[in-house]
């Protein structure tokens, strides 16, 4: 392939995700394929305005396929918020020789490589890493598959204690502002209900379940909670509350917090990362940019920036039917 871009710049921002590195290797590898330069940005944007970037060869990421987190960091910045920021990382990249940028990230990420874009004219590739799966144009983000597992693995753990005891247990999740993680674990440990921002259950809804269940002779029961879900103000209220109408159940509370972005990413998480990083390469040395790399029914797909930003990733309708069906 014949371009102009002669060296790339690879970075992870926002929240870390299992993956991450995977896709990094997987750019830097493409790059020497392809006789490209490579430079690894260190803590994101704010590493990118305070020049903190090294070149990488096909040696340097060797063995971080299988690490979790990011090898090259990732930090919030406030100052590539403004324009001054943003113009310091422009001269840094321009000063380094970088012609192109591939950023790892979520919807923050996204708007900020969206942003420079704009403003300098700066080619911008996102690949998408985000444990929540919550970004328009891809049927999967980067780390979403190995969360859900470290999610299933952990309530099978859980399930253990409550049916020992004859509990009840509600398990956050993350999940702010969308519940796939919730509603796939759910589904695939066997939750008695599962609660998520996309549908509100109700609290008298849910005491009724639970009654029902009850009565039924289970003795022990799981709800999965997505952090972002609005039945109650936070999962221990909920839980509070069910107690004070059912004192019958002997109710605990799991949150499982940032145990699930952590870890070793599973092979489907390293295979996507792998595919992405090849497809973001070289779709900048097709001369595109101000795209994400998606992925649909199994195809790799292009969304301007834009609509990855700003568009709305779509709940499964159908897994939700499945849910009310296996939750009978």
């Amino acid at each position: 392939m014949s371009s102009s871009i002669k060296k790339i710049g690879v970075m992870t921002s926002g929240g870390d995700s299992p993956g991450m590195n995977a896709a990094i290797r997987s750019v830097v590898r493409t790059c020497a394929f392809h006789k490209v330069k490579c430079v690894g940005i260190y803590r994101g944007y704010q590493g990118l305005i305070e020049g903190d970037m090294v070149e990488m060869s096909a040696r340097s990421v060797r063995n971080i396929i299988n690490r979790g987190g990011t090898i090259l960091k990732s930090a919030r910045s406030q100052e590539f918020r403004t324009k001054e920021g943003r113009k310091k990382a422009h001269e840094n990249l321009l000063k380094n020789g970088v012609d192109a940028l591939v950023v790892i990230g979520g919807d923050g990420s996204f708007t900020g490589g969206m942003i420079f874009n704009e403003e300098f004219g700066y080619p911008v590739i996102g690949i998408p890493g985000t444990i929540d799966n919550d970004i328009y144009g891809t049927k999967f983000t980067l780390g979403y598959d190995t969360a859900l597992n470290t999610a299933v693995e952990a309530i099978d753990r859980i399930r253990d204690t409550a049916s020992s005891h004859d509990r009840l247990f509600f398990i956050e999740v993350m999940g702010r502002d969308a519940g796939h993680i919730a509603l796939n674990v759910g589904v695939g440990a066997g939750a008695e209900e599962i609660l998520i921002p996309e549908e509100n259950l109700g609290l008298d809804r849910l005491l009724e379940s639970l009654e029902k269940s009850r009565i039924t002779g289970k003795t022990s029961s799981i709800v999965v909670v997505a952090e972002g879900d609005k039945t109650g103000k936070n999962v221990f209220e909920l839980a509070e509350y069910v107690e004070t109408n059912m004192p019958d159940y002997d109710i605990r509370v799991t949150v499982l917090g940032h145990v699930q972005r952590g870890g070793t990413p599973t092979c489907r998480d390293r295979v996507l990362a792998s595919r992405m990083g090849v497809k973001a390469v070289e779709t900048l040395i097709e001369g595109k940019s101000n795209f994400m790399v998606g992925i649909s029914n199994d195809e790799l797909n292009l969304t301007p920036l834009e609509q990855a930003v700003k568009g709305k990733s779509e709940i499964d309708k159908e897994l939700i039917r499945v849910s009310d069906i296996m939750t009978t």
